[in-house]
């Protein structure tokens, strides 16, 4: 499902900062119709590019609308989003495309990630499979978000082992559609890989 960002204020235009000298990469992703272009776009300090297209009949059979029947568009490269943190570290926000078809273009947006943060609907949580295991694939860190679709609430448990997810993966709830919902995701995000990199210095001979 996609819709509007809830922040009602224009859109902050910011300049590209020719002193930036560290980008940050860091892909969302997860299935079909989860809110992956809705984050993309609550989040980002620009307008963000996206690659949406009107769906067709001729997608009917092979894109999967169980759960998504009201959705009308779709992402059929990629999202990208910026948020400058300082004079010179900016963070480059990569939204992967959710239908299989597209599945080949995820190991190229993978490539050079710092982070990823799977977007999950709890109403199809088989549908976020495919997008832990290639994260895992690559040992690219990852948070899992659960996207508040208003269907029935699940417990912290019951979506760690439908997901087969371990203790050390952080699980958030968001609102996709809520830009300050989105930047703790990105913030969570932040601090999984801080405690990931002092556990390897703590470990390392």
């Amino acid at each position: 499902m996609d819709y509007a960002t809830s922040d009602p204020g224009p859109r902050r235009r910011r300049p590209l900062i020719s002193t930036a000298d560290n980008g940050l990469k860091i892909v969302i992703t997860g299935g079909f119709g989860v809110g992956k272009t809705t984050m993309v776009r609550s989040v980002s300090e620009i307008r963000p590019l996206n690659t949406e297209e009107t769906m067709s009949q001729a997608g009917e059979s092979v894109d999967d609308l169980d759960g998504v029947r009201a959705k009308t568009s779709t992402t059929v490269a990629f999202d990208f989003g910026r948020i400058s943190l300082d004079d010179r570290n900016i963070l480059y926000l990569f939204g992967a495309p959710g239908q299989e078809r597209f599945w080949f273009l995820w190991d190229r947006l993978f490539a050079g990630t710092l982070g990823a943060v799977v977007l999950v609907d709890t109403r199809r949580l088989a549908d976020s499979w495919y997008a832990i295991d290639r994260l895992e694939h690559h040992g690219t860190p990852f948070v899992v978000a659960c996207n508040d679709f208003g269907g029935p609430k699940h417990t912290e448990e019951q979506v760690r082992k439908a997901l087969d997810l371990s203790a050390g993966v952080p699980l958030i709830d968001c609102d996709a559609r809520s830009r300050n919902s989105c930047k703790a995701v990105l913030i969570a995000l932040v601090q999984h890989l801080s405690d990931l990199s002092a556990a390897q210095e703590t470990t390392a001979p």
